[in-house]
């Protein structure tokens, strides 16, 4: 079943449910979904592009909380949480950290990584083997810390 076949159905649920915030959270997925299909993709959204868009609204969520959470408003915060709670239901298991670093340290040694020099080999491959199943920031400070 494709990502927006999943959510189509999840939003029925939510809507028989009359729960708000799950349909919120639903309705901005489904929103993104049909809006990168209209930018030309003709023939749809891959499961990488899928996986990329959640992250994608993962992220800005998180980020919205974090803001909030600075501005003292915690109640605007929770419900930018709820969202992601909601959302990551769609992503993969993210993988821990002891996990990220075992694959980055087997990318250090197959590509030779010494230095600063090497991330962006080393975060090029490190994407490309964990997308979806870790979060970005996480894997670049993994190997800041790993080539510094």
């Amino acid at each position: 079943m494709s990502l927006e076949q999943q959510i189509m159905t999840e939003l029925k649920i939510a809507m028989k449910a009359k729960n708000t915030m799950a349909l919120e959270a639903l309705r901005a997925v489904k929103s993104a979904i049909l809006l990168e299909k209209t930018k030309g993709k003709t023939e749809g959204l891959t499961e990488a592009d899928e996986m990329k868009l959640l992250q994608k609204l993962v992220k800005q969520r998180r980020e919205s909380a974090a803001i909030y959470t600075q501005q003292n408003r915690p109640d605007l915060a929770q419900v930018e949480l709820d969202q992601v709670a909601i959302i990551e239901k769609f992503l993969p298991e993210q993988m821990s950290r002891e996990d990220i670093e075992a694959v980055i340290n087997r990318i250090i040694a197959e590509t030779g990584a010494k230095t600063m020099k090497d991330m962006g080999k080393v975060m090029g491959m490190a994407g490309k083997e964990m997308a979806g199943k870790a979060d970005g920031k996480m894997i670049s400070q993994i190997v800041k810390e790993k080539l510094a």
